[in-house]
This record gives C-alpha cells, sequence and structure tokens, in this order.
C-alpha cells in the first residue's frame, strides 16, 4: 500500500451518503462474476489493511493507523473485533500467522505478537523513511520469512515530491549490486530552503541536493531499496533475494511454493515524471534485478511511451544494468495499486490456485495519472489472475466503474487485501472512504470487510 508521509488535506463527506460518518453500503451497486454474491460482513472499522486467518479457524485484521494514528491488531470474538495490540508505527502494512504467532509488519520493524500474549520487535532499522515502507512477510517451506522493502523515491530521484524529507534530509535509495551512475542530474527549487531563492542539484541514488558525477560506482547492500529480503524467523541471517522493485506491496507463496510479488508502477510526479507504467504481477527468482529505476515492466523507460505530456523524455540512470530485467506474470493498467492477493485453496469457489487481487485504485488525482477525470477508472476493484495463462479479468467492480469514494454508490472503495476463510468464501478488506486530495487521510469508521460466497 501506498505509504507516503501524511500530510494535511480536506475531508468531502459530502460525497458520500454519510451520517455521523457511518459510510453508505449498497454491495447491489457491486458488479460480481456470475454465480457469486457479495454481502458486507463487518463495518465501521478504521482504515483496515490486512487480514488473515489461523489454523484453528480465528480471524485476524489489522489496523493501517491512518485514521487515528495507532495502528492496532484485532481479534474477532463473540462477531465482534477485540484489539489485542496496538501502538505500532504508521503504516501498520499487513500480519501474518505462522505456528500461534503473528508477525506485524509496520513501518521499519517486524515485530511478533507471541501465543503468550508478549510482544517482541526482531527487526528494526529497516529502511523505511520514504515514500513506500516494508511489506507484510510470507514464510516459504524452507522455514525463511520474505518481505518487501519499498523505494524512497518514485524513481530513483529525491525531489519536491518527497515530502519526508524535511524530516530524513539524507535519506535515500540504495542498490542491491554495485552499480554504475551515468551522472544524469535534476535541476530543483531547494525546498530546504524558506527565506530565498535557491536551484540544487540532485542526482540518482543520492541524498536531495547532492549531485552525479559521471560514472559514480554505488555498492550494494542487503538492505537495498524496492528489494525481496529473506531472514530467519526470528530476524536473525537478513539477506537479499531479489531487487528493482518500486514497491513491492504483497508477497506470497502459493501452494507450489513459489514467491509471487505486487509491484506498483511509477507515478508521473518529481523531477523524473514516468508516465503510463503499469502494476506488475511478478513471479521470483532468486538473485535477479527487476528492472527499477530504468525499466517498467520488462520495457526500458527510455521509449516514447513512458514521456508525460509536457514532460522530458526519462534516461536511463544506470550506466550499466545487472541483466534485462524478466517480464511480469501479468500486468495491470497503470494506477491500479495492485496490493493483497490470495490463492483460491477451493475448487468449489473455482479453479484451484487461481489468483485474486485487491486493488487499491490510483493514489492522487491531477499529479499522478493523465486524465481529465479526477479519478481514472483503473483500480477499485477485484481482478482474478489465471494461474496457468496470467490472464487478468474482472470479478468485482462497482457498476459506475469509480470508487466509492467520490461517487453515492455504496460499493467499493479501497479493495487493499484478500484472504480465503474456512468456510470457503473470500474476504476482502476495504480500507474506506478518504479525502479525494489525500490518499492517506481516510474518514473514521468507513472501513469495511466484505465477503464473497459462490452460490450453490
Amino acid at each position: 500500500m501506498h505509504t507516503r508521509t501524511n500530510y494535511p488535506g480536506k475531508t468531502f463527506l459530502h460525497q458520500q451518503n454519510m451520517s455521523n460518518n457511518r459510510r453508505y453500503l449498497n454491495p447491489q451497486d457491486i458488479n460480481i462474476g456470475q454465480g457469486y454474491t457479495i454481502e458486507v460482513f463487518a463495518e465501521g472499522l478504521d482504515s483496515p489493511s490486512s487480514i488473515i486467518f489461523t489454523d484453528d479457524g480465528d480471524l485476524y485484521i489489522a489496523s493501517s493507523g491512518y485514521t487515528t494514528g495507532n495502528p492496532t491488531v484485532s481479534k474477532m470474538i463473540n462477531g465482534k473485533f477485540e484489539v489485542i495490540a496496538d501502538h505500532f508505527y504508521v503504516p501498520l502494512t499487513g500480519i501474518t500467522y505462522r505456528n500461534g504467532d503473528i508477525y506485524v509488519s509496520h513501518r521499519g520493524i517486524i515485530s511478533i505478537l507471541k501465543k503468550d500474549g508478549s510482544r517482541q520487535d526482531i527487526l528494526t532499522g529497516l529502511p523505511s523513511f520514504g515514500d513506500y515502507s516494508n511489506s507484510r512477510v510470507a514464510f516459504g517451506a524452507d522455514n525463511k520469512m520474505y518481505f518487501g522493502i519499498g523505494t524512497a523515491t518514485n524513481s530513483g530521484v529525491v525531489g519536491p515530491d518527497n515530502t519526508w524529507v524535511y524530516n530524513e534530509p539524507d535519506f535515500h535509495d540504495y542498490p542491491g549490486d554495485y552499480i554504475l551512475l551515468t551522472g544524469q542530474n535534476f535541476k530543483t527549487n531547494n525546498i530546504l530552503v524558506k527565506t530565498a531563492v535557491e536551484e540544487v542539484y540532485t542526482g540518482a541514488y543520492s541524498a536531495y541536493g547532492v549531485p552525479n558525477l559521471p560514472y559514480e560506482v554505488r555498492k550494494g547492500v542487503v538492505k537495498a531499496s524496492g528489494s525481496i529480503l529473506r531472514a530467519n524467523p526470528n530476524g536473525t541471517m537478513l539477506e537479499l533475494v531479489a531487487w528493482g522493485f518500486r514497491s513491492s506491496s504483497y508477497l506470497k507463496f502459493d501452494s507450489q511454493d513459489r514467491l509471487f510479488v505486487s509491484n506498483n508502477g511509477y507515478d508521473i510526479r518529481g523531477c523524473r515524471p514516468i508516465a503510463n507504467a503499469s502494476d506488475e504481477f511478478q513471479l521470483i527468482t532468486g538473485g535477479v534485478w527487476y528492472g527499477w529505476p530504468d525499466y517498467s515492466a520488462g520495457e526500458p523507460v527510455n521509449t516514447a511511451k513512458f514521456k508525460s505530456s509536457g514532460g522530458i523524455q526519462p534516461e536511463f540512470l544506470l550506466a550499466n544494468h545487472p541483466r534485462i530485467p524478466p517480464k511480469p506474470y501479468a500486468t495491470f493498467p497503470p494506477d491500479s495499486t495492485i496490493i493483497g492477493f490470495d490463492f483460491n485453496p477451493y475448487s468449489s469457489f473455482c479453479k484451484a490456485g487461481n489468483i485474486f487481487i485487491a486493488e487499491f485504485g490510483n493514489i492522487n488525482p491531477g499529479t499522478y495519472i493523465e486524465s481529465t477525470l479526477q479519478y481514472s477508472t483503473a483500480g477499485h476493484k477485484i481482478s482474478r489472475i489465471d494461474i496457468d495463462t496470467g490472464e487478468v479479468t474482472t470479478f468485482a467492480m462497482n457498476k459506475s466503474g469509480f470508487s466509492s469514494s467520490i461517487t453515492r454508490e455504496g460499493g467499493l472503495a479501497r479493495p487493499a487485501d484478500i484472504a480465503f476463510g474456512p468456510d470457503q468464501a473470500m474476504y476482502v478488506v476495504d480500507m474506506g472512504i478518504n479525502a479525494v486530495d489525500n490518499s492517506n487521510q481516510f474518514i473514521p469508521n468507513t472501513g469495511v470487510i466484505w465477503i464473497i460466497r459462490r452460490n450453490i
């Protein structure tokens, strides 16, 4: 999920049929695949971000903290969610169950909620001060814990679009291997100086205001930006698996122990805007570079399709590329913002192994997409990926085609996570209604969990 630092925004309550912050809900406003029904399972939640079922069938959800500033983990007890842990760092991006413990991913930290009720931070100091945070964790057959690290920037260069620079002026992106930079620099007005107009030049993989020299070398690090890492379940023996992602927002293993990752494409923003960048659903191979910051879905960004209107043609930042990056397993339109997904385990629901994925939708209108509309029709829905072919089809989507954050319908707003329950139904986390001009500002009590069942 998008994790840019919060900043002031307006809340457009008048754009919803809401009374006392109660969200108007109507499943009839959602088109869903033939033979399925969708209903409200739980409502009145504060920006929920993740859902899991334990081996015993217990249900847990996590709150991102965007609404309250206090991320929580809650368990359903007697039909109601009760908070069992709180005061994590914003955002809490996901929870994962393993052997009675719950692994909690929040900004810069991975913690464990133990069976005995104790809490332990097993990994701290993860480089998550920038645009994108660390993702939820997943466990492979090798008994290792896998998770993603997001990038600090949109496309490799710190600029005025990175509002976190006021608090972390020396932070920037780091590669996962030795790289050679071309030396391209980007001129901006110095946003750290308020009393006068001053220009600064910033290079790739450098702190704001620090230019590159031609053919500078950067050393690879384990905690690389846009990477997949793995460690022992207690956080030891941290190592790099793959890198070259922009925002590896969610990852999970399938029944064949293959690791898949949802990766969000570039935005049209900052001093190196990149247009028409697809979201990527990637099958992970260890030791591989996946293209960021010079490729999008396997295509080089120095081709004409990636130039924004009125912008400049993006050029390569790296003089040497580790390899030609692989094509995605599946692609999604720009600004879909794919996040949580699950593999269908029940042949009674549909073809076993098929993937259902939540599309959060574009982040901010006007700044991130080239459209005359405030919100594009990309995202704000549930899609299905055929496990054999990679074909993507729409499974559930509002009849209007838009998020209910900007319409008066009672359907989907911000889908963020999906999990199949022991009852053979699919559960969808909807983070709720957000302010139109700030995707990180959610209206309290508007989060929802939807339940989708196959008709018998």
